[in-house]
């Protein structure tokens, strides 16, 4: 499984996840500024799960109809640490039998839902 840190997914947090060995590109260290529809372009060509603050990308996939990636969780809350998302996403990581590809993920603090990107 291969992520895409959206521009407002924390640094730290990107780095933890490097640290065990995930492969995780970030918008904020390789290309800062760019649209949303062009964060979603590159999680298509890269075959990328974008981890991301920002609930457009729901509007933008699901109304407005862009290209889908293969997933993207959104962190629907305000991070307490720049670390809690990092640790949030690993925890997600070790629960059996959840799916993140092919799914939008809605994670807020203690809830999770899901809705398949078709």
């Amino acid at each position: 499984m291969q992520f895409l840190a959206n521009e407002n997914f924390p640094l730290l947090s990107v780095r933890i996840l490097r640290d065990i060995g995930l492969n995780i590109a970030s918008i904020m260290e390789d290309s800062p500024g760019i649209k949303d529809p062009e964060v979603l372009e590159r999680a298509v060509s890269e075959n990328r799960i974008i981890l991301t603050f920002d609930r457009d990308y729901g509007e933008l996939i699901f109304r407005l109809s862009l290209p889908k990636p293969i997933g993207v969780i959104y962190f629907r809350y305000q991070p307490r640490t720049p670390e809690e998302p990092a640790h949030h996403l690993i925890d997600l990581l070790n629960e059996k039998n959840l799916v993140l590809e092919k799914m939008f993920t809605v994670l807020d603090r203690n809830k999770l839902r899901q809705r398949p990107l078709r």
